[in-house]
């Protein structure tokens, strides 16, 4: 595992966003939502294909507060634009589980 400093970790723009439209993503290789998450009025709304079909139906999803990755460059993924990573764990069978917010923060707070 590489060592980071305390500097490369400030760079990363962890935020606190709640998820407020989530879609089937039928073109996407592998099982994914497209989901739009609110992260504040300083980044605003952003979008996301998530491979977390596993473990969460989208009416679980719609409302929860998540963590992303905000200040990544956009990928293609397919033809669909994803703005931010959804931030969550692999479990041994593959499936998802997502990094959340412990209790109710402000949209667009910043992990640190």
């Amino acid at each position: 595992m590489k060592e980071i400093t305390w500097q490369e970790f400030e760079q990363v723009e962890l935020r606190t966003g709640t998820i407020i439209e989530v879609e089937d993503f039928p073109e996407a290789r592998v099982p994914a939502y497209k989901i739009k998450a609110d992260f504040g009025s300083e980044i605003g709304v952003k979008k996301s294909s998530a491979q977390v079909t596993d473990l969460y139906t989208k009416e679980e999803l719609l409302g929860r507060q998540i963590i992303g990755v905000v200040n990544f460059p956009l990928k293609q993924i397919g033809p669909f634009r994803s703005e931010f990573l959804l931030c969550g764990f692999y479990q041994d069978d593959r499936s998802v589980v997502l990094a959340v917010p412990e209790r109710q923060v402000t949209n667009g707070a910043k992990l640190g």
